[in-house]
């Protein structure tokens, strides 16, 4: 059985800023101190939940040129109503829930029958790997999912974009 959450630490109030389109809020020290205790570590991206204004969500905590930044997305802002500025009041707590994502079976066809593309596949950094898997675990048709599992290995072969992304 694996073990409990641990708990939502105290709340603390943060301004909303933003850094290119990326609205955010920085953490207390001592909220931080925390975190990393219950996270086991200091270094590396790391999984939290909490409330934004009483509303739950689930993100990661991540450094970025040398600050620890909660980044606050679309719908966590909807929810709470608040936007670049405005005062929030967060709770947050490390994650341990496994967030992994399965890789699709046509994905991990479609690299099998193409060893060149595995190969660049494989070597890509752990953050681009989980958003091309998380991209195609998410599609519905199987229209969508056939042409987009082409441009996924088309983008591993250097022949085009996917994801927004240019080729590796």
């Amino acid at each position: 059985m694996p073990a409990p959450a641990p708990a939502l630490l105290p709340a603390f109030t943060a301004e909303v800023h933003i850094i290119g389109v990326n609205p955010y809020v920085f953490l207390p020290e001592a909220t931080l101190k925390k975190l990393f205790t219950q996270a086991g570590k200091e270094k590396g991206s790391i999984p939290v939940r909490g409330t934004l204004d009483g509303y739950p969500f689930t993100q990661t905590l991540v450094k970025y040129s040398g600050h620890w930044r909660l980044y606050l997305n679309g719908p966590m802002r909807k929810a709470a109503g608040k936007d670049v500025g405005d005062p929030v009041r967060v709770r947050i707590a490390f994650d341990p829930t496994d967030r992994s994502i399965s890789m699709h079976p046509a994905l991990d066809i479609a690299l099998k029958e193409h060893p060149e593309a595995a190969a660049v596949f494989v070597g890509l950094s752990p953050s681009r790997k989980k958003e091309i898997v998380r991209y195609i675990s998410r599609l519905k048709s199987a229209e969508a999912l056939e042409r987009n599992v082409a441009r996924a290995i088309g983008f591993l072969l250097k022949k085009e974009r996917f994801v927004g992304r240019d080729r590796p």
